[in-house]
Formats: C-alpha cells, structure tokens, sequence
C-alpha cells in the first residue's frame, strides 16, 4: 500500500509493513491480531538522503507504527502550529533502553501459544521486524505473576547456599524466552540488558517466616543473614550467567516499602533506606565484588518516586555505599501524586547516578475499569505521557511489566491482575498487541542505548495536548518523537539544523509519531 500525502507543497509517501489485523472489542481503539501464520511488521528503518525524514505513526483511529517519507521544507517559518528549535549542543542523559519483564506469567502464556505464534511473539518485542526490546527485568525467584511462592533455597540455616538451585520456571519460562531475545537482537546488531530484582527471601531468613506479609531479614544488619542474602544475589548471578545470560544488573529490592505494610498479600521485603545503605556498604556491593562480578550495577530504591530525593540521599551519602551504587531505580504507580521535581532534584543532588524506570502496568485499583481492556488508547496514552515526561526530566529507560498476559490479565497466584501490552488468547492460539505495544515501540525502536536527549525549545504556538522529546543519536541522526493528546489536529515544525530547513508535520489527534531525520552541523 502507498499513500502520498501534500503536506506544504511536499510529497509524503506511507510505506507500510505488514498490516495490522484489526480487531475491536469495543474499546476506544483497536488491537493487531496476531497468530502462527499473520502478524504486524514495523517497515525497517534505512539509511537518509540529506534533507529527508522518516516518521512513524500511531494514533487511536487508525495506525500502528506506519511509516511516512517525506522531505524539509527550505522555506523560512514560522509554521503554523508549535514551532521547535532543536540544540544538539546542549545534551542531557544517556538512554540505557527500554523493555519488560520475563515473569512467569510472560513465559506461561507465550508457551501456550502454537510454536509459530511463539515465534511471532518473539519477533515483535526483539527483532527488526518488531520494537527491539533492549532491557529484561527478571524476577529473582517467584513474584505475584508466578503461580506459587517459591525460592532459591529453602533449606533452613543454609548460609552458604549450598542448596541454590534454579527452579522450574527459570530454567522452562524465562531462560528460553531470553536467550532467544538475545539471538534475535544480536542478528541485528544490537543487544539486551538483564537486571534481576528479589521480591522476598526465602521464608527461613525472614522476621515474620514467611515470603508475604510484614517482614524483614532476621537479624542485627551485617550479620549471617544479611551476608547469606548477598550471597544469594551472587548465586543468582552465576546461575544465570553459566547458561549464557550475562546479568547488567541487580536491584537491591522489589518495592522495599511494601514489606512494612502488614497484611501485605504477596513476596515483599522490608528495608528502610538507612538498612539498605548498610546492606549495599557492608554486605552486597563487596560480596559481588568479591566475586568477579564488580561490573554489575547496583540499583537502589525500585520503589514510587514519592520516596525522592529522601531516599537516594539517605543512601547515597554514604561514600562506601555509593562507591557500590550505579544508579536510582523508580517504579510509576504514583507518579501522578508527585511532581517531577523529584526527579530533577534527585540528578542534581547526584548526577553521577542514572535514574532508571524499572516498572509499570495499568492496574485496575487505579484505572477503575475492565483490568483487560482490548484497544483501549486512552492506556497508550498513560505510557506515553508518563514515558514522555520521565525522558525530560534525567530518566535513562522504562521497563514495562508483564510482557503477556492472559484475558484475565494473569496467571497471578494471588489474583492482583492487570492490563499488559500483550494479550494471549490460548484457546484461539492467538495474541493481541494492545495501543500500549505500539507507545512503547514508539521510544524502543528508534531510542536505542547510547541516544543522548538534547534541548528542544517551543519558540512559537502552544504546547497544550502537546508534548515532545529529541535525541541525537548514532550516524548523526535525530529521533524526535511526540505525542497529541487532544481532539484536535496539531501543526509541528522542527528546526534542528541551519542546512536542512525545517520538519512540518501535522499530528492527528491521539495519535503518536517518532520522526527520524539527519543532522548536518
């Protein structure tokens, strides 16, 4: 299909890929229906000719990350609409990547699908065909999306960890799944990072002797409990790395705030931001050292931004655990509740610290409605906004959670579903990629690790329902990507050098585009 579009006196040409099977369950959009014989392809990205631009598009009524050409407009603006000046001069964070988790849940149901829809599912997170997911969070043991708790060791009094073992689901759900990620970016050129995240200890080291609950580690900090915690990080470490799954790097705790919580229905553990600091100094940063496995990077917090700049600067301050420390790592569940400000003062308080977006999903206790909602756009929209606005403001990635799940948003053991951009239909042996597959590759194909954002400035119209992000990134190529949350069309102009003139687009209303163009300086 080819569609030419007149957008001031220039021809735009829509190049798609493989089209979308559109199907509606009567939400505001539509999901691409996916199975072993037909699935969606993103048209590959290829090299510019000067004054050219490629940008992909989705919006709520009719695309899924479908490309247009087109070319710079040499007349002087302003345009109409929102006009940008681009300053590749003035640079911010360096992008780490974007991804999701291999859960349990993720691994159930892509295994339950036929194997040529396995195969589909595959290559649309991590091929060129698809978003090419560049980081995998994988859960330490079981979480909530595990069918039961289990952990590594549950040999009581084993401090040495004699009895680590992987289990069934990593060695059935997980480690298949990433080693096949790991095959098709590497065919491409391109790679995956890992980071491991521990819900809970096994029970016999915990306060309450039990996975769920209010509950800490046993014993005074820095004694043989904390030290056999550290190394049940180095033992998952090697475990995974000796089945060719080199791990990037660990947080120190999922969520450590939920383990104060009483009643707390799932894996959690405890920790304040003082018991953290003290753990990371005396017992995980040296035994990971120790061990040959210094490289890895340390994350603290993985918790709601509503705890920063507190706890980063409890910890942080703390030369001997900072030294172990790389980065500051944030889940988005209450974002809405606190201003970015924390963020930016986080950065300034320790710019030599990334901050990372380690979770997210739409879950029912917040979005108040369907906990699956099949097309739904207005659940892009969150990813993007949130996304969007992270990026501005020093985050260096966004990890989504659950990469599949079921209709009914699990297999969750204790029943907490939620929504994932993926939607696995077992007894029809298909999937949906929900608006929010289409958000994140928005920002996951064409932000790959190593984009570094620069300044972008509104000199002319209103940002209202508008917002945007550039990035320069290798070959000397820009990716701006932007998002029109309003009802109505918006005009965009982008001015990002003195030689090319300037990037007119009209945005459709909900709909999100990422343009891709050069830069001559």
């Amino acid at each position: 299909m080819n569609i030419k579009l007149l957008v001031l006196g220039y021809l735009i040409g829509l190049c798609k890929g493989e089209n979308c099977v559109k199907k509606s369950f009567g939400y505001s959009s539509f999901v691409c229906v996916c199975n072993s014989t037909v699935c969606d392809k993103v048209t590959p990205e290829w090299d510019l000719k000067p004054h050219q631009f490629l940008v992909y598009m989705s919006s709520r009524d009719e695309y899924r990350l479908d490309n247009f050409e087109g070319y710079f407009n040499i007349s002087p603006g302003p345009y109409p609409g929102v006009n940008f000046n681009v300053n590749p001069l003035k640079t911010y964070q360096t992008i780490i990547g974007f991804g999701g988790a291999f859960t349990d849940a993720t691994g159930i149901n892509v295994m339950s699908l036929p194997e040529g829809a396995q195969e589909k599912w595959l290559k649309s997170y991590f091929s060129s065909e698809g978003i090419q997911y560049s980081i995998g969070r994988i859960p330490m043991a079981s979480c909530d999306f595990s069918t039961y708790p289990y952990s590594y060791d549950n040999t009581s009094g084993d401090f040495e960890m004699t009895k680590f073992s992987l289990q069934y689901e990593d060695m059935h759900y997980k480690i298949p799944l990433m080693t096949q990620a790991v095959k098709m970016l590497k065919e491409d050129g391109r790679n995956i990072l890992f980071f491991g995240s521990p819900w809970s200890a096994p029970a016999w080291m915990k306060t309450n002797d039990d996975m769920t609950g209010y509950g800490t580690l046993k014993g005074p900090q820095g004694g043989p409990y904390y030290k056999a915690w550290a190394e049940y990080f180095v033992h998952f470490i090697r475990e995974y790395q000796s089945r060719g799954i080199e791990v990037w790097g660990v947080t120190a705790q999922n969520e450590p705030s939920d383990g104060y919580i009483h009643g707390f229905p799932f894996q959690a553990m405890g920790w304040t931001p003082e018991q953290q600091r003290d753990f990371i100094a005396n017992d995980l940063g040296p035994a990971l050292e120790e061990n040959g496995f210094g490289d890895v990077k340390i994350m603290i917090l993985d918790d709601q931004r509503i705890f920063l700049p507190y706890w980063a600067d409890k910890v942080l301050s703390n030369s001997t655990a900072a030294k172990y420390v790389s980065g500051i790592a944030i889940h988005w569940y209450e974002d809405p509740l606190v201003p970015v400000l924390a963020l930016d003062s986080t950065h300034d308080m320790f710019p030599d610290k990334f901050i990372f977006g380690t979770e997210a999903c739409i879950e029912p206790i917040v979005d108040k409605r369907d906990t699956v909602a099949l097309g739904d756009w207005s659940r892009a929209e969150r990813y993007a906004k949130d996304i969007l606005q992270d990026l501005q403001h020093w985050v260096t990635g966004w990890t989504d959670w659950n990469m599949a799940l079921d209709m009914q948003g699990g297999p969750n053991w204790v029943s907490n579903f939620v929504d994932s951009p993926v939607i696995v239909n077992k007894e029809k042996g298909e999937f949906y990629k929900q608006p929010m597959f289409y958000a994140m590759g928005h920002f996951s194909k064409f932000v790959p690790p190593g984009s570094v954002r620069v300044a972008m400035e509104a000199v002319s119209g209103e940002e209202k329902d508008l917002s945007c992000v550039t990035f320069l990134r290798e070959k000397q190529t820009f990716t701006i990507v932007c998002a029109n949350f309003g009802d109505e069309n918006i005009d965009v102009s982008f001015k990002v050098d003195d030689v090319q003139g300037y990037l007119f687009y009209s945005l459709p209303p909900h709909s999100l585009a990422t343009f891709r163009c050069n830069y001559i300086p």
